[in-house]
């Protein structure tokens, strides 16, 4: 109970630190701007980054997003937090510029490879089993999941990177990604598993060093 109780306090006081800074952008305070940088920078790089498929545009849709920030703002209804909202901007910038870029180099995507009409029981079940992000112990396997990350379908590679690196809840990644529940969680499942075969032969022990037999004398 006390857990909850702190939890919901902490909540309520980022929404009004949320809302005092909201007021401000809105009313053009030049350090209201530095703020908002300064606490969101950082988050939107790593988050545009993981989702771009040349992560050397990171800058320029970084910048982007900020942009769209700032000239939104008025327009912000709080219907989710500030950061859900960002994020996204974020996500729309990312998507946006991964499909002019596809475009103008004649390539698919695949945005719409899963079938969420048919999705099954297993489909819609949080994964019960330890994400890949777990199975990381090291700077050298954190590189590793980085570039298995790159190779997944843009769409589940967003649901993953949401709720495995940057920790958001179902709903939040539904608000952010502007889909269902459901949806949600069938991206991060097969998300999940893909990351796992991808990353199953990479993050297999090696097999101890066999010597060869002598020949027959």
């Amino acid at each position: 109970m006390a857990d909850i109780t702190l939890r919901l306090d902490l909540e309520l006081a980022g929404n009004r630190e949320d809302d005092r800074l909201i007021e401000s952008l809105r009313a053009g305070h030049p350090e209201a701007y530095e703020q908002l940088i300064n606490a969101f920078q950082q988050p939107v790089y790593n988050l545009v980054y993981r989702l771009m498929d040349d992560p050397s545009e990171t800058p320029d849709v970084v910048q982007e997003v900020f942009l769209k920030v700032f000239r939104n703002i008025g327009t912000f209804r709080g219907n989710s937090s500030l950061k859900t909202w960002i994020y996204r901007i974020s996500f729309n910038e990312a998507y946006n510029h991964r499909r002019w870029f596809t475009r103008h180099r004649k390539q698919e995507i695949g945005l719409e490879a899963e079938q969420d009409e048919s999705l099954s029981f297993r489909d819609v079940l949080s994964d019960p089993g330890r994400s890949a992000f777990d199975l990381a112990c090291d700077h050298e396997t954190h590189a590793l999941i980085e570039d298995a990350l790159t190779g997944l379908n843009p769409a589940f590679r967003a649901a993953v990177v949401l709720r495995d690196i940057e920790e958001l809840s179902y709903e939040e990644i539904a608000e952010v990604l502007q889909v269902s529940l459901g949806t949600v969680k069938s991206r991060i499942l097969r998300g999940r598993e893909a990351l796992k075969k991808a990353l199953a032969s990479r993050l297999r022990p090696e097999p101890a060093l066999q010597m060869a037999p002598e020949p027959a004398r």
